[in-house]
């Protein structure tokens, strides 16, 4: 007897027999569709820390954990005594070197150079009268009236007077041309650097009064009222951002398969809804490398770590929970792993 083909069969039966068969192919079908690959993770915020500028004394704090806060608005407030007291010295040295720095540039006053040159005209006089009387003692003493010791003295009194002579001229010259551009140079860095330390001292002044640098929720607050934190340590933690992501590892044989701005879907442990998102990041670097994994089989074991970034949907959620990422473009794209055959290319 001659076998009838299966479609030759199935025509032949009734007509809610072959409908049924149909629903019965199609969910058995549908079950046997490869499920898109997914990975595990955690949900996470976008965190910034403010650090302390100094190490002062905490006076205030007007914000708690938990709290949301805008951009602006201030956190806390340090000690700011010191500074200010450094503020206000350095600003009284800018003063100074501006007021130095005037002095130069006007250059000397008409009764200075009047002075100079009276001076001048006292030591010419002291200087006449010095060598006079060292030639009046110098003939006494060829005739040995005067001994040697008084002629010494004379002649000693005669080159002093000529010294004071040369340095009251020097002195009368330097005011008659004025101050050197060298000096004016120099005052004028001296009073830029004293300029400087008065804005940086004032910037820090500033930084003692802590504001959100953006919208965000306070995290933490490591120290207290009264504490002193040391400098660079985190006086606030913050949560910033729309939205979370989700921090997952995705294993070695998936990472062919995705790429950033993939599509994902995230559901939270405990939450029946799916969260949609896309990835943001994904390291060129294995999480985990030990050494022996690093070719081979054990290849498989490597994990990248990478970031979804979800939509406003799941602004609500807290950061740490646990959640799964699919990935329903990547099913199709994802590289099995395989091993070489013997032979290579000249085996049939």
């Amino acid at each position: 007897m001659r076998a009838l083909p299966v479609k030759a069969l199935i025509s032949r039966l009734p007509a809610p027999v072959q409908l049924a068969l149909t629903v019965i192919t199609v969910v058995f079908l549908s079950g046997c569709e490869p499920e898109p690959p997914r990975v595990l993770g955690t949900l996470e915020w976008d965190r910034i820390a403010l650090p302390a500028p100094v190490a002062e004394k905490i006076v205030e704090i007007k914000v708690r954990e938990g709290d949301r806060v805008s951009a602006g608005q201030i956190l806390m407030v340090l000690d700011d005594s010191s500074v200010r007291a450094r503020r206000d010295a350095a600003g009284a040295e800018a003063e100074r070197q501006q007021a130095l720095l005037l002095e130069l540039r006007e250059g000397p006053r008409s009764e200075e150079i009047d002075r100079a040159r009276a001076d001048l005209q006292r030591v010419r006089s002291q200087l006449r009268d010095a060598e006079a009387r060292y030639r009046r003692l110098a003939e006494l003493a060829r005739q040995h009236f005067v001994s040697r010791d008084d002629l010494d003295s004379a002649r000693a009194a005669a080159e002093s007077a000529r010294a004071q002579v040369a340095a009251a001229e020097a002195l009368l010259l330097e005011l008659e041309r004025g101050t050197r551009s060298e000096r004016i140079d120099q005052a004028q860095a001296a009073l830029e650097r004293a300029r400087s330390e008065q804005q940086v001292q004032q910037a820090l002044l500033d930084k003692l009064v802590l504001h959100a640098p953006r919208p965000g929720l306070v995290d933490s607050i490591p120290f207290k009222l009264g504490d002193e934190a040391p400098i660079g340590g985190p006086l606030i933690t913050m949560l910033v951002g729309e939205a979370p992501y989700a921090r997952v590892y995705i294993p070695q044989p998936m990472r062919a398969g995705i790429q950033v701005g993939d599509a994902a879907s995230v559901t939270i442990e405990g939450d029946d809804r799916d969260y949609p998102g896309r990835v943001r990041m994904i390291r060129s670097e294995p999480s985990f490398t030990p050494y022996y994994a690093l070719t081979g089989e054990d290849v498989s074991r490597l994990s990248f770590l990478a970031e979804i970034q979800l939509d406003k949907a799941a602004v609500d959620l807290p950061s740490g929970l646990p959640l799964q990422a699919r990935f329903p473009d990547a099913s199709a794209n994802v590289v099995p792993s395989t091993a070489p055959t013997a032979g290579g290319d000249d085996a049939r």
